[in-house]
């Protein structure tokens, strides 16, 4: 069979009678005549180097299985590794809900071809609402990632002010998202922080912040870890000078840890992979924003946000968008900011998830990693030449490891951990070299006192 004369079953539009009804209705006699008026010389001359095709379902099921077992996941290997996406305990109640097909083939969502999906998210928003002690919560955005952007985009339109405040300790990954959503309406300007302590260093916040300060942003816990025990003190900060206090936190945490609201909190967001939500290659994200119900705050919104109403029935109650006509989806290309729907499906997850562990069991939970972080950070401080980051400020979930008197790298130390069926925390020392050669740990409720006993020994050896 000729190269011309294969169909490709996916790529669409490959049988040639379609390609050559396609070229006729145009007008063009062939493929290269219909790209004829892209410029000589920008086109590749050369052939795509490409291995052969896969003309058969069962060749690709072979193919990428084997591209597939060339990996290995956190299921057969002890991992450690945080910095955004974690691994938790995923409940099997949360699978169940999360692929019925009410929920998981629906699209944009609306009464007649969605039921049960409004009522979903408008409980996860209740859920979150109360974890948070906020009144609005919206329907999931793409990320944390995307939810930071917003936020502090929002803060720029109530305030008709132009720069964001960051600690320096945010993720570099994330600070290059935010910068790039914001702009060109808004600029960054990051706060330097205590080396002793990681905490922000309050003298630079009064000398940085200014009249076109729109917000003052802070993560709690941050992506280093630990707990910014300022936060009341910054959020009076930002007050004192008319900009948002905009706080990004772990839902996870909040069983332990105050909401953002108990210290000033203007808008909160993050990010709810945490909450029931399976790690994937680039996926399992969804962001939340939340705010008090005042009218500064919710007309901001570009997202959907979903609530209790009456109908026509005298006695009935629905569920639908509160104040739509804010939203891309009314005004389309009018709108303060795109927003898609890419994320509802994990929102209706985390409302699961959160309304099976209810209140004592996000206690418990919470109570659970800040247990096992503190008797991993006294362990690996017993390592000779291992010492741990900011350890006189508390942690929840991830801390930093410092390798520098071991004289090893830390690519040498994951490359031994990795040898011993281990993943080691994120190397830091390019992001922050103030730190050294140190790395990102990430403890949660899946490592028993064993599995961190293993990673402290594997490191001993390692550090020799």
């Amino acid at each position: 069979m000729s190269q011309k004369k294969i169909v490709y079953p996916y790529i669409p539009n490959s049988v040639p009678a379609i390609k050559e009804a396609m070229l006729k209705a145009v007008n063009a006699t062939s493929v290269e005549e219909f790209y004829a008026d892209i410029p000589d010389a920008i086109r590749l001359k050369r052939k795509m180097k490409l291995p052969a095709p896969l003309l058969s379902e069962a060749a690709l099921v072979r193919h990428v299985e084997g591209l597939l077992s060339k990996n290995r996941s956190t299921r057969e290997t002890l991992s450690f590794l945080g910095a955004g996406c974690a691994q938790h305990h995923i409940p099997a109640v949360c699978d169940e809900v999360n692929s019925r097909s009410e929920f998981l083939t629906a699209y944009a969502g609306e009464p007649y071809e969605d039921h049960g999906r409004f009522q979903a998210l408008f409980e996860y928003e209740s859920l979150m609402a109360e974890l948070l002690n906020m009144d609005v919560v919206n329907a999931p955005v793409y990320d944390g990632f995307q939810a930071t952007g917003t936020a502090l985009r929002m803060a720029g339109r109530i305030t008709g002010r132009n720069v964001a405040l960051l600690p320096a300790t945010v993720m570099p990954d994330k600070l290059s998202m935010v910068r790039g959503y914001i702009k060109p309406d808004m600029t960054v300007e990051l706060v330097p922080f205590d080396p002793a302590t990681g905490l922000m260093d309050l003298d630079a916040l009064r000398k940085q912040i200014s009249a076109r300060t729109a917000a003052v942003f802070i993560e709690n816990p941050s992506y280093l870890g630990f707990l910014e025990t300022q936060a009341e003190e910054i959020g009076r900060i930002a007050r004192e000078n008319g900009a948002i206090f905009v706080v990004g936190v772990d839902p996870i945490s909040l069983g332990v840890i105050n909401p953002p609201a108990e210290y000033g909190g203007d808008i909160v967001c993050g990010d709810i992979q945490s909450l029931g939500i399976h790690m994937n290659y680039g996926g399992g994200h969804a962001g939340f924003i939340a705010s008090r119900d005042e009218e500064k705050f919710v007309m901001e919104f570009p997202s959907r946000l979903f609530g209790v109403a009456t109908t026509c029935v005298e006695g009935e109650y629905g569920f639908g968008d509160v104040a739509y006509e804010r939203t891309s989806f009314a005004v389309r290309e009018e709108g303060k900011e795109w927003v898609g729907t890419a994320a509802a499906l994990w929102g209706i997850t985390a409302g699961v998830y959160l309304a099976l562990m209810g209140p004592q069991g996000m206690v418990e939970i919470g109570q659970g990693i800040m247990q096992r972080v503190r008797y991993a950070i006294k362990k690996l401080n017993q390592v000779t030449g291992v010492k741990t980051h900011f350890l006189t400020t508390p942690h929840f979930k991830e801390f930093v490891v410092n390798f520098d008197k071991t004289g090893k790298t830390v690519g040498q130390v994951n490359q031994a951990l990795h040898e011993k069926g281990i993943f080691g925390g994120k190397d830091l020392s390019a992001d922050f070299p103030s730190l050294g050669q140190s790395a990102l740990y990430c403890v949660t409720e899946v490592h028993t006192q064993s599995d961190i006993d293993r990673l402290v020994n594997a490191i001993q050896e390692a550090a020799r």
